[in-house]
């Protein structure tokens, strides 16, 4: 195990160690929560315009979902492992670059972005996949620039930010598998009336 964590470590080093000065902005912009507020506005008004009034069960989805991935990365991962952040960890902390000098809570094990934009890659894939085909195209390579966005701002490891995106895949599944079971019970209770 201390040989996994050693290369998670190096592999961070080089990763974060790859920064350039103009492409820092872009990194903070695609880091930050508030910026993909107007992306998550044309979601939601896609949903209501494929959806109609179903787009209530799938929105009810999406925060249930958020909730989950949210609790389990922060209140479960990292009080559990208690793995400091890179930023945090006194053998490298001075060799890491923070594009804006934020480091953030004391542990990084899992990332808690890399496990939400995850999750919402695999839930709204599947509610718009009969939509519009190609959009795994634009949400999973969404989910990879900001989760390796967290490498680039030094607060993860490359470890940090893999388990969170695994895990995020595993309840973004859970949490579509279950949405889809109520739709279905619902229209076909609807449909029976």
């Amino acid at each position: 195990m201390e040989h996994i964590i050693n290369l998670d470590k190096e592999l961070f080093l080089f990763l974060n160690g790859l920064h350039v000065n103009w492409l820092d902005p872009i990194m903070i912009f695609i880091s930050g929560t508030a910026s993909w507020i107007p992306f998550y506005a044309v979601l939601l008004f896609l949903v209501f315009y494929k959806y109609r009034w179903k787009g209530l069960i799938v929105i009810a989805g999406v925060i249930l979902l958020v909730i989950c991935s949210d609790q389990i990365s922060a209140h479960v991962f990292k009080p559990i492992f208690q793995r400091p952040r890179p930023c945090h960890e006194e053998s490298i902390k001075d060799l890491v670059y923070l594009p804006n000098g934020h480091c953030g809570g004391a542990y990084g094990f899992i990332s808690s972005h890399a496990c939400n934009v995850f999750a919402f890659a695999v839930f709204i894939t599947s509610f718009f996949k009969p939509y519009y085909k190609n959009i795994a195209w634009i949400m999973f390579p969404w989910a990879a620039i900001i989760a390796y966005s967290r490498i680039y701002m030094g607060v993860h490891y490359p470890g940090d930010v893999i388990a969170g995106a695994l895990t995020g895949l595993l309840i973004g599944w859970c949490v579509t598998l279950l949405v889809k079971i109520i739709m279905k019970k619902l229209y076909k209770n609807t449909s029976e009336t």
